[in-house]
């Protein structure tokens, strides 16, 4: 990748479905401090969601359970949860965790469920309380977001729609949106195999009512704000993602793009990778392999570039905490994989 540069101007111009931007007004080096886990647990640590004086890591291949339960800040383990099996009670996959108030939603993309824990009477425990088998119209779910107590959204995949409302049964509500791509030919003969090519990791705030997307492949950026229903696109200069089509399904030829999306109540943070497939490959090879993203990107909520933070780790997962002005990242490719950036 080209070098960063410090006080780039940020520049936008006019796209067909959205608007350009070609750099950050800052760019600004951050180095880790390695959290100290005194307990080997991970495999693929992909995910961190911290509430009060609680966080959960989301272990993407965990062997036997894929959620670990620690005290914050001191990240003292407490505990394991959501075990790999094919029975009732466990989970087959796990694709993103969210707090809701003292329950932690989890995704289980293979048997298209979402389960609900909540703590034991020692806080100490998180126990399945609640099962919610997912609409079979509902095409493969891969994140999703609370809304509210009642309500789930959902991206979808059919390519039909941009994303899928669902209720606390699991019953399909409505759709909303369209992918804001400018492949016209794929939009209208190929849009299952775009919809995968799109594929976006989603977070919302219920404080500002902002819904934020970003694609795993490409550099696009989507703020939906569902309180005023204004919608902003904003595409880097890696551009939309980019695909072939074969046998029906999207096969990336362009870059790996984003990994984790966090709205607070001031700003968008996304990590961004920037690393190209034929890159990737070549490095793979060679026996290199690093997964994760170098830079964290930071949005207004309507969509301005304000800053982007250049990373000493590849991450894939963040955590963010304003007022603290601290970022938790997991990094997969360390055997100390949680580690803390300070913003200010």
């Amino acid at each position: 990748m080209l070098l960063l540069t410090l006080l780039a101007a940020c520049a936008t111009a006019t796209h067909e479905k959205g608007m350009l931007y070609t750099d950050f007004p800052e760019t600004k080096e951050l180095s880790a401090s390695t959290q100290v886990l005194y307990t080997a647990l991970f495999r693929y640590p992909f995910r961190i969601r911290v509430q009060g004086d609680r966080a959960v890591v989301m272990d993407l291949h965990g062997q036997e359970t894929f959620f670990h339960l620690f005290h914050y800040p001191d990240f003292s383990y407490l505990s394991s949860f959501g075990k790999l099996g094919d029975s009732p009670e466990e989970m087959l996959s796990a694709e993103n965790i969210r707090w809701n108030g003292q329950s932690l939603w989890t995704l289980d993309a293979n048997k298209s469920e979402l389960t609900r824990f909540g703590f034991d009477s020692s806080g100490d425990s998180l126990l399945r309380q609640e099962t919610v088998g997912l609409d079979k119209d509902i095409l493969r779910a891969l994140d999703f977001v609370t809304y509210g107590d009642s309500t789930f959204i959902i991206p979808d995949y059919s390519g039909d729609s941009r994303f899928c409302w669902v209720n606390r049964e699991g019953k399909l509500l409505r759709k909303m949106g369209k992918i804001p791509s400018s492949n016209e030919d794929a939009l209208k003969n190929a849009r299952p195999a775009l919809a995968q090519a799109w594929r976006s990791f989603i977070d919302y705030n219920p404080e500002n009512g902002v819904l934020a997307a970003v694609t795993q492949l490409g550099e696009v950026l989507e703020i939906y704000n569902l309180q005023d229903s204004t919608h902003v696109v904003r595409i880097g200069p890696h551009g939309e993602p980019k695909f072939q089509v074969s046998q029906g399904y999207g096969i990336p030829t362009g870059i790996m793009g984003f990994s984790d999306v966090q709205v607070t109540d001031s700003a968008v943070y996304a990590v961004f990778h920037g690393r190209s497939f034929k890159e990737i490959a070549q490095n793979a090879r060679r026996g290199i392999h690093v997964d994760g993203g170098k830079y964290i990107y930071v949005f207004s909520l309507t969509g301005e570039p304000l800053r982007r933070y250049a990373l000493d780790h590849h991450v894939c997962g963040i955590s963010v905490n304003e007022r603290e002005g601290i970022i938790l990242a997991t990094d997969v490719n360390k055997d100390e994989p949680i580690i803390k950036y300070k913003m200010k």
